[in-house]
C-alpha cells in the first residue's frame, strides 16, 4: 500500500505534466507555473526538509532552510543550484524529482549541498576551458555521491564509471584527479560523442523529462558573478548556520578545507591525498619473466607489490614538543594503516639517532632525550639508500639552506611545528604544510596515557597546497 507521501508525489506528478502540456501549447516564455501547484509542491519539499532537519545528519536540512527554491523544467536532473545575490538557490524539475522515492530525494538534495562546500561552483571554472563538460560534471558527481546512499538508479557512481569505461579509479579522491583519468580515457574512446559548443538558443525553452550527465550542471553558469574569496565567505555562513549539532566526518573535512585560509587542507587531509597517489615498490617473483632479458630463465621478473615504504622523520632537537609528536604520529598512523604500507620511524637531529618500523600505536617508542642541532642531509642520505616513496619529516624548519644530497625516487611532504615558521632550505623538493600551536605541557607526565586518550589534529593549520 503506497504511503500518503508516495499518493501525493504522484498527484503532483500528474500535474506536472499537465503544465507541460500547456506549456507546449502556448509560448513557454509566456506562460507561468501555477501558484497552486508551486505551493503544493514545496510542501512536499517541506517534508522532505523535516526529515532532513530530524535526521542525525542533520546539516543538511538546516542547510536547505536557508536556500532559495525554484521550479525548472529545463534542468536535466532532478535538482540542482547556483548562486544569486547573496543566497544559494536549489531547482527542481519536477518531471524527474517527483519519480524519486523519499530516500532518494533526500540524497539528491544531499548531493547539491555537497557540491556546495566542495566549492565545485569555483573549482569547476576553470577546468571547464580545459576538459570535456561531461567529464567535469561525471568527476564531481563522483566526489559527491561517495558520500551518499540511495541515490537514484542512474547517479553517476565510481562503481559505474569503472564498469562503464573499464577503469578501476579509487574512491575518496579529488575532483581533479578524476576530471584528469576521465579525460585520458574519453578521449580514446571513438565512440563518445563529440559535444557542440555552440550555443542553443532554444535551450532555455527544453522540457527535461530525464537525467542527463552532459548537462547537469548547465544552471551553474547562470550564477551572480562573484569571486572566489565572497563566495567562501557566503559559504561559511551558511556552513555556521547549518551546524547544530554533530556533523559526520566526511562533512567536517569538507568544511575544514573551506574554513581554512585560501582554500588550504589541513596536513592529515593533504596526506590523505597523498597517500592515495604513493606508488609501491616492485617485488622479484619467479612467476614472471624478466622484461628487460626474457632470454634469461635464470633471473627473475617483477610485480608491482601492494606495500609502500613511507618514512617518518622527526626532528628531536628540542623544537618539537611531545604532544605534538604523539599526536601527529597518532595521526600518520591512522592514515597509512588503511593502505598496509611500511612505516618507518627515523630520529634525528644533526645526524640520525634511531631507527625503527611501526604497525600501530603500540609500537611507537618514547622520544630520545639527546638535544643536538637541526641538519636535513643525513635523512635524506639514508632515504636515497633505502627504496622509500614518500618521507614526511616533522621538523620546526630551522635547519640547512641547502641539502647536500638531492633527493631520489619518492614523495616529501614538510610538516613544520607550532612553534616554527617557515623551512630554511631554499629548495624543499615537496610540499610544505604546518601545525597550528598546541598547548605544551613540560611536565608531560604519561605519555603512552595520552597516546590512548588521543589527539585531534582535525583543526590543524595549513599552508597553501
Amino acid at each position: 500500500m503506497k504511503s500518503n507521501f508516495e499518493i501525493e508525489a504522484n498527484k503532483l506528478y500528474e500535474k506536472a505534466n499537465e503544465i507541460i502540456d500547456i506549456f507546449f501549447k502556448t509560448n513557454y516564455r509566456d506562460t507561468n507555473i501555477p501558484t497552486d501547484f508551486k505551493k503544493q509542491f514545496f510542501e512536499l519539499v517541506d517534508k522532505v526538509n523535516s526529515r532532513l532537519m530530524e535526521d542525525k545528519e542533520n546539516f543538511y536540512g538546516y542547510f536547505l532552510f536557508q536556500m532559495d527554491r525554484e521550479i525548472n523544467f529545463n534542468i536535466s536532473s532532478p535538482t540542482a543550484v547556483n548562486f544569486k545575490g547573496a543566497r544559494y538557490v536549489i531547482y527542481f524539475n519536477p518531471i524527474i524529482f517527483l519519480n524519486l522515492n523519499l530516500k532518494q530525494m533526500e540524497s539528491t538534495i544531499k548531493h547539491e549541498i555537497l557540491h556546495i562546500i566542495s566549492m565545485h561552483l569555483i573549482r569547476a571554472k576553470g577546468l571547464n576551458k580545459k576538459y570535456k563538460k561531461l567529464v567535469v560534471n561525471m568527476a564531481m558527481d563522483i566526489v559527491v555521491n561517495t558520500f551518499l546512499d540511495n541515490l537514484p538508479p542512474y547517479a553517476t557512481t565510481i562503481e559505474w564509471v569503472n564498469f562503464k569505461y573499464d577503469l578501476k579509479l579509487s574512491p575518496f579522491e579529488s575532483f581533479e584527479y578524476y576530471v584528469e583519468k576521465l579525460q585520458n580515457t574519453l578521449e580514446i574512446i571513438e565512440d563518445v560523442e563529440t559535444e557542440d559548443p555552440t550555443y542553443d538558443s532554444d535551450k532555455e525553452d527544453k522540457i527535461e523529462r530525464e537525467f542527463d550527465p552532459n548537462n547537469t550542471h548547465d544552471i551553474w553558469e547562470k550564477s551572480s558573478e562573484i569571486d572566489e574569496k565572497t563566495l567562501k565567505e557566503f559559504t561559511e555562513k551558511f556552513v555556521d548556520n547549518s551546524i547544530k549539532g554533530q556533523v559526520p566526518e566526511y562533512i567536517n573535512e569538507m568544511l575544514l578545507a573551506i574554513k581554512n585560509k585560501d582554500g588550504e587542507l589541513p596536513w592529515n587531509l593533504y596526506l590523505k591525498r597523498l597517500i592515495g597517489t604513493v606508488e609501491s615498490n616492485n617485488k622479484k617473483t619467479t612467476t614472471r619473466l624478466s622484461r628487460r632479458q626474457p632470454n634469461r630463465l635464470d633471473l627473475r621478473g617483477e610485480i608491482r607489490s601492494h606495500k609502500a615504504n613511507i618514512a617518518v622523520a622527526i626532528d628531536i632537537s628540542g623544537s618539537i614538543s611531545d604532544e605534538e609528536f604523539y599526536a601527529a604520529i597518532k595521526e600518520v598512523v591512522s592514515i597509512i594503516k588503511n593502505y598496509n604500507h611500511e612505516i618507518t620511524i627515523i630520529e634525528c637531529d644533526e645526524e640520525i639517532r634511531r631507527i625503527y618500523k611501526i604497525k600501530s600505536e603500540r609500537d611507537i617508542k618514547e622520544r630520545l632525550k639527546i638535544r643536538g642541532g637541526t641538519s636535513y642531509s643525513p635523512v635524506f642520505e639514508f632515504a636515497n639508500k633505502n627504496k622509500f616513496n614518500l618521507l614526511i619529516y616533522f621538523t620546526d624548519g630551522k635547519g640547512e639552506e641547502h641539502l647536500k644530497i638531492a633527493p631520489k625516487g619518492y614523495k616529501i611532504l614538510w610538516i613544520i611545528s607550532g612553534r616554527g615558521e617557515k623551512l630554511s632550505l631554499k629548495n624543499p623538493y615537496g610540499v610544505i604544510k604546518k601545525l597550528k600551536n598546541t598547548k605544551t605541557n613540560d611536565d608531560f607526565p604519561d605519555i603512552y596515557e595520552n597516546i590512548r586518550s588521543g589527539f585531534s589534529m582535525m583543526n590543524q593549520e595549513a599552508e597553501r597546497i
